[in-house]
């Protein structure tokens, strides 16, 4: 596995989750309920459904983390990150690529079809802001010591480079299958 220097890795990551801000309030915060509610065509998740699944992966994680990084020392000069196999192995299962997997959601993780279409939309712009507190707050800790049980099953922790890595990896996959939707709503392009 590749090293990265924190800094860096935190750069790369708080670029990705303000795009992620960006694109939820430009593209889903303003939708029409009935839009973010509506069926993909193909029969998978609404927009709704795409972010209420991710808001199920923050409700766990980032509570996680923060009580994590309460008693965190701050250390001084850079610190380095190295992904574990699994960590990086989970992330690029979730990075979005063309013909991507399609993946079964784990039963605790499967939005209901009944959802308040709007309070989901907020609730996932209020978790990206606070993703991007949290990643603030990792820059100057070991990445390396610091294992989080993922959500799934507690016996397997994943550093929190990698927590991180991975979360941000799923959020990208979602929005790239929400923004589907919104293109085949509209009619309009979207970029991936």
């Amino acid at each position: 596995m590749k090293s990265i220097g924190n800094q860096l890795l935190i750069s790369h990551l708080e670029d990705r989750v303000e795009l992620h801000l960006k694109e939820s309030i430009c593209l889903f915060q303003n939708l029409h309920e009935s839009v973010l509610l509506k069926p993909a065509s193909n029969g998978g998740w609404s927009i709704a459904q795409c972010l209420e699944h991710l808001n199920t992966y923050s409700r766990y994680y980032l509570p996680v983390i923060k009580k994590t990084l309460i008693n965190q020392p701050q250390k001084e000069g850079s610190m380095v990150f190295k992904s574990s196999y699994l960590g990086a192995y989970f992330t690029q299962l979730m990075e979005p690529k063309e013909n991507m997997k399609k993946l079964k959601a784990a039963k605790n993780h499967s939005p209901n079809t009944n959802l308040d279409a709007y309070a989901v939309v907020a609730e996932f712009i209020e978790h990206q802001e606070e993703l991007l507190n949290l990643l603030k707050q990792s820059v100057a800790i070991d990445m390396n010591a610091i294992r989080i049980p993922i959500s799934i099953t507690k016996w397997i922790r994943l550093k929190l480079g990698d927590v991180f890595q991975f979360l941000i990896a799923h959020n990208q996959r979602h929005i790239v299958q929400a923004k589907r939707n919104l293109y085949i709503s509209y009619n309009v392009p979207v970029e991936d």
